[in-house]
């Protein structure tokens, strides 16, 4: 999807949410800083960087904000989650984007000596789509076979993990190791963090991934769901049964859970520091209010109320600094 045309459907939904509301609320504004005299008082820059999931929910937000707030420049990259959090504990960026939580072994320690404070704040939801070519053609997979797929180079076609599969050379694509995507997948399918195949090619850039599998006849891969649904006419969906039955991935399996163990809650990591500035306080207060609609125009599974609530009081406590 262009910015363009995500912007214009951002937009959309959001004019459509305010309008639902009816004539009862005074002020419509979001956040107390979407509009009005104090909107265009807002000004200076946000940095944002980190995982490439939340990059297209990060980019949505920004540009309507941006279009509300149009002095205030907001810069989304997509280094992924690791690259992401070396940037913020560097003190290069505001927010950091993960479709993880920060390391205590590692990131943590990192942001701790360079004196980056920071609270973790949900933002949306996602899962962990498993995808094949549309010659592929794989309805449903367990644990154990993604685990054989994806854990050693050993298997070289899928029949040799199952006689129903194809009888067809593997191709595999998936996130490189920046990536909380490749944290998170190698954890929960493959026993251990870090531990997969070589012979895979990796890419930070999850549209190179599609591109990847969608062009090779034994292609398959994983990334974020909300990439398969922007070209699910290109790719064939593999269900996962984790023990409970075969459940494939979509807004409701993955706002309920039922999609096990590839289900999983995206955050925004935004500095103390950076909370303190009035552009980037609205910035965050904006997407809490609204990120149901971002949600929706980026293709991102949106949080329930009851994790809505738990996200402001989370940046309600890292504002007041407890």
């Amino acid at each position: 999807m262009s910015r363009k045309w995500l912007t214009l459907l951002v937009s959309a939904l959001l004019a459509l949410s305010v309008a639902a509301c009816g004539d009862d609320d005074e002020d419509t504004s979001t956040g107390g800083s979407s509009g009005g005299e104090e909107s265009q008082n807002l000004s200076g820059s946000i940095r944002i960087d980190g995982s490439s999931t939340v990059g297209p929910f990060a980019q949505a937000a920004a540009e309507e904000f941006q279009g509300q707030n149009p002095n205030v420049k907001v810069a989304v990259g997509t280094s992924g989650t690791g690259g992401g959090f070396e940037k913020f504990c560097a003190g290069e960026t505001d927010i950091s984007n993960a479709s993880r939580p920060i390391k205590d072994d590692e990131e943590v320690p990192v942001c701790k000596k360079e004196g980056v404070d920071y609270s973790e704040v949900q933002v949306a939801n996602d899962g962990i789509a498993v995808v094949s070519n549309t010659e592929t053609k794989i309805d449903c997979m367990t644990t154990a076979q993604l685990k054989e797929l994806w854990a050693t180079d050993k298997v070289k076609k899928y029949n040799e993990i199952d006689p129903k599969f194809p009888d067809t050379e593997v191709s595999l694509f998936g996130p490189g190791t920046d990536s909380g995507t490749f944290d998170f997948f190698t954890d929960e399918i493959n026993g251990e963090e870090g531990k997969t195949r070589k012979d895979y090619q990796p890419s930070e850039d999850d549209n190179v991934l599609v591109q990847g599998v969608e062009g090779e006849a034994g292609g398959s891969g994983y990334f974020g769901f909300s990439f398969y649904e922007g070209n699910a006419d290109k790719l064939n969906l593999i269900g996962v049964d984790d023990g409970d039955g075969c459940v494939k991935p979509s807004a409701e399996t993955i706002q309920d859970g039922s999609y096990k163990p590839l289900a999983r809650p995206i955050f925004m990591y935004p500095s103390a520091k950076a909370l303190q500035r009035p552009e980037v306080k609205a910035f965050m207060d904006y997407i809490l209010e609204n990120q149901e609609a971002i949600a929706e125009a980026s293709q991102i599974v949106p949080m329930t109320p009851e994790q809505v609530e738990e996200s402001k009081t989370a940046l309600t406590s890292a504002e007041s600094g407890s």
